[in-house]
Parts: structure tokens; C-alpha cells; sequence
């Protein structure tokens, strides 16, 4: 069981990474991060909902009539992004300035209505809110991520904070909206390579103790045969 719990994080965080991998909220995701600041806010935001309608969703899941189930996930939602929005107003007012329109979008976002719909309606609390906690996580670090390398190359910063030497000319193009399409793009080909090298070593090492692991065993036991012949 604690590996089940595991799996959902890992899942979320790199097996089906919803801005790497599914390409999932891909509006937020281009609009806001501008900076690393912007994506972390962002995506804290958005997992905070997504968390907390997981496991309110999987609690409700056999009260819910199924006919009405899309109409009540988003009731539950826009309940939760409403109280998100009046803290964040309230506490963090220049993130909130900053996200603008993008944190009542949250309701419609296709990452918690998809999870809403493909895992926590179907799945015990317990499972649900760590598959929330694994999307969100990693909604997150796809944002704050991207966020990062279009503030270091647009403005030579990360998080307001000096890193490129004075001699640096910033790109002011990464800080427009086509740099977030590049920088993801850009990460998106790093994210591929890191999993293709994770495959290719996992098969490695699985065909290390000979035929008898391989999964062409049998063809390669008649070739030797027919070459001793």
C-alpha cells in the first residue's frame, strides 16, 4: 500500500508530468510565467485546488449522482479556487495582482476536472489526495521551472535576485510570450532525454545476467545451437 501512495507522486511528478509530459493547462502555463516567482505562485495555487477537490471529490464519490458529476466537480472547485482567491487577495496581494485573470480560470482548468474525472471519483481518499499532491507538485515545478529560465535569460534573475554577470544583455524576448513557448520546448526535449536515458538503462540492466533475461532468449539459445553446428 505505501508503494501505491509513492507510485501517485512519482507519477505526477515525472511519469505523466502534466506541463512536460501530458502538455495539460497549457494557457497558465505560457500567461504567467514570466518569472520564477509568477510560475511558483501559480502552481502552488493550482495544487492547493487540486489537492483539496481530490479528496473532497473522492470522499462525495458515491453520493455524487453520476448524471450531474461534471456540473458538482465544478461547483466544488469554484468553491475552493473562490476561497483560494480571497487569501491570496488578502495575504499576497501582488501575487494576486500578478496572476489576475488566470486564478478564477483554475475552475475550468483541464488538470483538476481530468483528475476529478479519470482518478478521484473512482478512487479511496487516501489514493486521491496523494495523486493531488503528486499532479500538483509537479504543475508546480513544470511552472516554476519555466518561470526560472525565462526570468535568468529575459532579465538575468531568478526569484529577483542577481545572477548573470554585468556584462549580460538580456534577452528581453524571453520575458514576451514566444519565449515561453522556446523555454518549453527547450524543457520539454530535456525532460524527454532524462526518461529515454532512464529506459535505456533500466533495459540494460535488466539484460546483464545473460539469454536468460533477454526477452528473445529462446531465438538466441538456436542460434548459438545452429552456430556450434
Amino acid at each position: 500500500m505505501k508503494n501505491a501512495y509513492l507510485e501517485r507522486l512519482k507519477n505526477g511528478i515525472i511519469t505523466e508530468n502534466p506541463t512536460f509530459v501530458l502538455m495539460l493547462g497549457m494557457c497558465p502555463t505560457m500567461a504567467v510565467t514570466r518569472s520564477a516567482y509568477n510560475g511558483l505562485g501559480m502552481g502552488l495555487t493550482s495544487a492547493a485546488v487540486l489537492i483539496m477537490s481530490n479528496l473532497i471529490i473522492s470522499a462525495l464519490r458515491k453520493v455524487i449522482p453520476d448524471k450531474v458529476r461534471i456540473p458538482s466537480y465544478i461547483v466544488v472547485v469554484a468553491t475552493l479556487v473562490t476561497i483560494i482567491q480571497f487569501l491570496l487577495k488578502a495575504y499576497l496581494p501582488y501575487l494576486d495582482e500578478q496572476l489576475g485573470i488566470y486564478i478564477p480560470l483554475i475552475v475550468v482548468n483541464c488538470i483538476i476536472l481530468g483528475r476529478a474525472e479519470a482518478y478521484a471519483a473512482k478512487n479511496p481518499i487516501g489514493l486521491s489526495t496523494f495523486d493531488g499532491i503528486g499532479m500538483g507538485l509537479g504543475f508546480a515545478i513544470g511552472l516554476t521551472a519555466i518561470g526560472a529560465v525565462r526570468e535568468l535569460l529575459g532579465n538575468g534573475t531568478i526569484f529577483d535576485f542577481k545572477i548573470m554577470p554585468s556584462f549580460y544583455e538580456p534577452i528581453k524576448i524571453f520575458v514576451l510570450a514566444p519565449g515561453a513557448f522556446f523555454v518549453l520546448a527547450l524543457l520539454t526535449v530535456f525532460q524527454k532525454k532524462l526518461g529515454n536515458k532512464r529506459v535505456i538503462k533500466g533495459k540494460n540492466s535488466a539484460t546483464t545476467g545473460g539469454c536468460a533475461c533477454c526477452e528473445n532468449a529462446d531465438v538466441c539459445a538456436v542460434n548459438k545451437s545452429d552456430n556450434k553446428s
